[in-house]
């Protein structure tokens, strides 16, 4: 009997003394890891989450002509075309996967704009997405293989479905919708969802769509001039330089 009970008091004296032995060597573990993983001071931070502006798909690569300014957060990938004069800003996705995408000489894409191009259209009008000279696409538009003729205005937030014409010196009212296969005549103003004929345009208001294409162009080359080699950034560089006291 005596021995059973002294046999349990060692066993149980053992596996203590075990399981604190593993403790104190599981921390002495992790302490020692983490010493030496600890990164050195000089080691470079770099961010492999960059956004690439040009995708190329198979043998598709974009163009975009020398004048033209697409902004640095831009995605311009497959089939797309940016044409002289032209502006693509902040945030922008051109994607030219399916089929074609052009954006005109002076035509301007704004901020966050989507723009895709089906296969084929259900009406039977080409699938690309073709955006012709002086047009102007306000902010947060959604347009996917429709085609928008010269001198238009499409506001922002609208969007424009498969097959959709919009013709000459027309405008579409902010938050317009489009259907698929709708046709916008020539000189009129539509609005809505669905987008309904509003009135006709006046002679003044057809003139002003081609001066708000150049004067949108005019600005985009002040944003452009910003990653040409001699941009303010030297600016920046010498506030910099006389805050710490360098001389040099």
């Amino acid at each position: 009997m005596s021995t059973s009970i002294a046999a349990r008091f060692s066993r149980k004296a053992a596996a203590s003394a075990f399981s604190g032995f593993r403790k104190v060597d599981s921390r002495s573990f992790v302490t020692d890891a983490a010493k030496t993983i600890s990164p050195s001071s000089d080691r470079v931070k770099w961010d492999y989450r960059g956004q690439r502006k040009i995708i190329p798909l198979g043998q598709w690569v974009p163009k975009v002509a020398v004048d033209a300014y697409v902004a640095p957060n831009v995605v311009l990938a497959g089939q797309v075309t940016v044409y002289d004069g032209a502006s693509v800003w902040n945030g922008c996705v051109l994607r030219g996967d399916l089929n074609r995408i052009t954006v005109g000489f002076c035509s301007s894409v704004q901020e966050r704009c989507v723009i895709h191009a089906a296969w084929s259209s259900p009406t039977g009008l080409p699938a690309e997405t073709s955006i012709e000279r002086f047009v102007t696409v306000g902010a947060y538009s959604l347009l996917r293989s429709c085609t928008i003729e010269p001198e238009c205005i499409i506001g922002q937030h609208s969007i424009l479905m498969e097959g959709s014409l919009v013709e000459t010196h027309s405008i579409l009212e902010a938050g317009s919708v489009v259907p698929p296969g709708r046709r916008i005549p020539t000189g009129e103003l539509w609005a809505g969802n669905p987008a309904r004929f509003v009135r006709a345009l006046t002679h003044e208001e057809t003139l002003e769509i081609p001066k708000l294409a150049v004067a949108i162009n005019d600005l985009s080359k002040e944003h452009f001039s910003e990653f040409l080699p001699y941009s303010t950034v030297y600016l920046e560089v010498e506030r910099l330089k006389k805050s710490l006291g360098i001389t040099i």
